[in-house]
């Protein structure tokens, strides 16, 4: 996931990666509630699908809806709801950093969330950088990664993956090598998924 702020009026994007241990689809998108850009909500969606019968354990789906107030063009802050089908529903509080550069993406989004299953309140980071290098015919090359790490009253682990990706991006379409790490469990159980994804961004200026 890519967030953009700044002269961004409204993205979307939508991904799928898929290889011989899981596949994943997500969707996220990201659209201003007045027309002053002052606050705008985001809706992530995602489901992920295990291939290997003794693996479907951690087959997941969540969605996760965030109205945030735009302070500036780089932090926004705000509420949410979040539904996972392995954790069940949370309210939650975001702070998200965007910083971008004609060729650097860097967000990050700290939350402090109260999880109705448990009651606890737990805490998550959020991290995506991505570096792109011009080609000619405005091809680009391509890496980045997206990180999370979660943990239930700020210190019994739950749940982290580290998700990378190198290839190519041509025109808001971008495509290349997946190479997936999942964590979950207070002692953590580890899946490792290599393979190939495409990604298509969907961006309206104003």
């Amino acid at each position: 996931m890519v967030i953009i702020h700044g002269s961004i009026a409204q993205m979307a994007q939508l991904e799928l990666a898929s290889g011989l241990n899981k596949t994943d689809f997500t969707s996220f998108s990201l659209r201003p509630l007045t027309s002053a850009a002052k606050f705008s909500i985001g809706t992530l969606a995602f489901f992920q699908k295990y291939h290997q019968p003794k693996s479907i354990m951690f087959d997941e789906a969540g969605v996760q809806s965030t109205i945030y107030w735009n302070i500036n063009k780089t932090i926004s802050i705000g509420p949410g709801l979040y539904y996972n089908s392995v954790a069940g529903f949370s309210q939650r509080l975001s702070m998200l950093y965007a910083f971008q550069s004609p060729h650097f993406v860097l967000t990050a989004i700290p939350t402090i969330a109260h999880a109705d299953d448990t009651g606890f309140i737990n805490g998550e980071v959020f991290l995506v950088i991505q570096f792109t290098r011009p080609l000619e015919n405005n091809w680009k090359l391509l890496f980045s990664a997206q990180m999370l790490t979660s943990w239930d009253k700020f210190s019994h682990h739950t749940r982290s993956f580290q998700q990378l990706r190198a290839g190519f991006d041509i025109q808001t379409t971008q495509f290349g090598l997946a190479l997936d790490f999942d964590q979950y469990g207070d002692t953590p159980m580890t899946r490792t998924s290599l393979g190939v994804f495409v990604r298509k961004i969907f961006l309206n200026n104003k």
